[in-house]
């Protein structure tokens, strides 16, 4: 009984997918005599958690009554008062818990209260589950960086573009609408300069045959190369944006970005280009918690070379694009041995139509 409700708490949770950051997502079931009396999930930051929609909802059949939740309940205040209290206020007798909270301001002080009120509290059950639900969350808190994933779109021998630079399009339709679907979740979109001057993308989310700006759009350009005229600095797309560069930007560049309501982050320099780890910070800083990368080879090879993503998303298309002169997935040094390259764990492979998606988690050398 313990799973089945855990269960539902997950799916509750995984229905706000996108929209609660900085916060983790989490689900909530109130259970009397056997029976739901109330369901909840936390909607957006700054609004009740789950646990207080499941009591809403209850309406006063909270006394005697079971709570299964997928995280510790805080304890202390934030951008709202404490759950416990409330947990405790309303005469629970059972708390059943899917993972403790990673947050250094709760991590346990949730359930030793709960506990001291004479609540009995059962932990762990789902904890893999929860765990996977909130991997964003579980990075960001403890690191004060985004969790970053790492999509790559690219023919069956490895390429994302043919020799012309062409990558329109490579994958299909179901690969390409489950990549909005990843950019509509994510806090922002991470590409590098040379995919906006060879592509000229909007970077925009595009469901349901509609169009809307998306995520804040960082844009990792070491010498300021951007155009005046580039698509993803349309006032029209209303697009949020930001400029990773150095030192070496031309000053009267940047005033007329800043003019235009682009921001620019003058960040440290890595043999002479944007320090990502330096870049990482700053956007932890802007309380980015989930950041995905649509970058192209040079990107890809500089973020697995400095062991950055998190997790890796590949979409294969049943093309063979061949040749020498074609744009491979990754660049950079590469592995001189096989013990060298990055080995993927934990891998999940998902078919769409002719194409394939394969997710994992680098495991570095």
């Amino acid at each position: 009984m313990n799973e089945s409700f855990m269960r539902r708490a997950l799916e509750l949770a995984a229905g706000a997918r996108g929209k609660t950051s900085p916060n983790p997502l989490v689900g909530a079931v109130l259970v009397r005599a056997g029976k739901v009396v109330g369901e909840g999930y936390h909607r957006k930051a700054g609004t009740p958690h789950a646990e207080i929609h499941a009591m809403r909802q209850a309406k006063g059949k909270t006394d005697g009554s079971e709570l299964y939740i997928t995280l510790e309940p805080c304890c202390h205040y934030g951008r709202t008062p404490p759950c416990t209290d409330s947990i405790i206020q309303s005469k629970v007798k059972k708390v059943v818990i899917g993972m403790r909270d990673p947050n250094p301001m709760v991590a346990g002080k949730g359930i030793r209260r709960l506990r001291r009120s004479g609540i009995e509290v059962i932990t762990g059950v789902l904890q893999n589950e929860c765990r996977k639900l909130n991997e964003e969350f579980v990075k960001y808190i403890t690191t004060k960086t985004p969790f970053v994933t790492l999509k790559v779109a690219s023919s069956l021998d490895g390429r994302i573009a043919a020799s012309s630079g062409q990558a329109q399009w490579i994958t299909n339709e179901k690969a390409r609408r489950r990549v909005h679907e990843m950019r509509d979740r994510a806090d922002a979109l991470l590409v590098g300069i040379n995919t906006i001057l060879m592509d000229d993308p909007s970077l925009t989310v595009r469901w349901r045959g509609k169009e809307f700006p998306g995520p804040l759009k960082v844009i990792v350009d070491s010498r300021l190369r951007i155009p005046g005229n580039s698509k993803v600095l349309s006032r029209k797309k209303r697009n949020r944006v930001v400029l990773a560069t150095t030192s070496s930007a031309p000053a009267s560049k940047i005033r007329k970005l800043e003019q235009r309501g682009v921001e620019v982050l003058i960040l440290k320099t890595r043999k002479n280009r944007v320090d990502l780890k330096h870049l990482l910070k700053e956007l932890g800083k802007k309380e980015i918690m989930s950041l995905l990368v649509e970058g192209g080879s040079t990107l890809n090879g500089n973020l697995l070379e400095a062991r950055i993503p998190d997790k890796l998303v590949f979409f294969f298309s049943g093309k063979i694009i061949g040749g020498t002169e074609g744009y491979p997935s990754v660049k950079g040094k590469g592995a001189k041995f096989m013990a060298d390259a990055v080995q993927l764990s934990q891998l999940n492979m998902t078919k769409m139509g002719d194409n394939v998606m394969i997710e994992g988690y680098p495991q570095y050398p």
